[in-house]
């Protein structure tokens, strides 16, 4: 059976991944074009299945370096699983984090209380966040900014 080649526009269009990206991942390592086409860098297709392995990788919050350590060096997916979990059990943490959180400030939103700073559920958020049990997290759209 053939190898199909695609352009870069076609990998762009096919992908959803702007070629600019496509050229910052092809820099970083993440995929490797397999020739050109006049100026056009060719990827063999196999590169669209990279591709959605680095978008899973991006939604769960692995850094590109983890990322790149998830491909063997001809490209294909060598996944370590210790890895899928630690980053499990830290979008635990997050969600419970994130959980407790969204209930505190629905309380507060409905709280009888006269005003927030009489509600004792409302006291105990600000206490948490003065302690630092609170902390914030980075921004998930600007981390996701790749250049």
């Amino acid at each position: 059976m053939a190898t199909t080649h695609l352009d870069i526009s076609q990998v762009a269009q096919q992908s959803g991944v702007p070629a600019s990206t496509l050229r910052f991942y092809e820099e970083k390592g993440l995929i490797a074009s397999i020739g050109r086409r006049g100026l056009r860098r060719l990827f063999d297709s196999g590169v669209l299945e990279q591709l959605a392995l680095i978008a899973v990788g991006r939604d769960a919050g692995f850094s590109l370096e983890e990322i790149g350590r998830m491909f063997a060096r001809d490209g294909k997916p060598s996944i370590d699983r210790k890895m899928l979990a630690s980053k499990a059990d830290e979008l635990d943490k997050t969600i419970r984090k994130l959980s407790a959180m969204r209930d505190g400030l629905r309380h507060a939103a409905a709280c009888p209380a006269p005003s927030h700073m009489e509600c004792p559920t409302f006291q105990r958020i600000l206490r948490a966040a003065a302690s630092g049990a609170v902390k914030r997290s980075p921004n998930p759209k600007a981390s996701r900014q790749l250049h």
